[in-house]
């Protein structure tokens, strides 16, 4: 049996939560005059490249935008787009969502080999049923699932679209 495909968010409702997560960054980091954003490459990136357009709209905020790409055969193996170096930065890490915690935490491994000054983890959405112990400071939106369900981002060139759930 096919499972059925729920829309759970619309590009105007996305619009809307990544208006409200940036808005969030900033207040949290208003005493910052850089921070760093990190997308985790695919929808994760997409979204931090939507945050950051926001930011830089709303906010007085220095922003450097780089994304990590993360093996998920191998996750101890990650790479940077940019050798900035991170100590003494306020880092957001960005993905589209988070599922079970695996693919945040090992990114989260790779940035904490630097002395940050702040870490926090932002996602679109929020699933509970995580299996690694990863918490989110900033969510554009939560949704209880059950393990079998699959929440699919749908974007189109720098745009989220849709969030399905299967």
């Amino acid at each position: 049996m096919k499972k059925k495909r729920v829309l759970i968010l619309d590009k105007e409702r996305i619009a809307f939560k990544l208006r409200r997560m940036a808005y969030e960054i900033w207040e949290r980091n208003s005493d910052e005059k850089e921070i760093v954003v990190i997308g985790i490459e695919g929808s994760g990136k997409i979204v931090a490249g939507n945050l950051v357009d926001l930011l830089k709209e709303i906010s007085p905020l220095k922003i450097k935008y780089i994304s990590i790409a993360i093996n998920k055969k191998s996750p101890l193996e990650f790479l940077f787009d940019d050798d900035e170096n991170l100590s003494g930065k306020t880092v957001v890490l960005v993905d589209d969502v988070a599922n079970s915690g695996k693919t945040l935490l090992y990114c989260l491994n790779g940035i904490l080999a630097y002395d940050l000054k702040k870490v926090m983890v932002a996602v679109l959405v929020d699933r509970k049923h995580k299996s690694f112990p990863i918490a989110t400071d900033i969510v554009g939106h939560t949704v209880a699932t059950t393990l079998q369900d699959h929440i699919e981002v749908e974007t189109k060139g720098k745009k989220v679209m849709a969030v399905y759930l299967e």
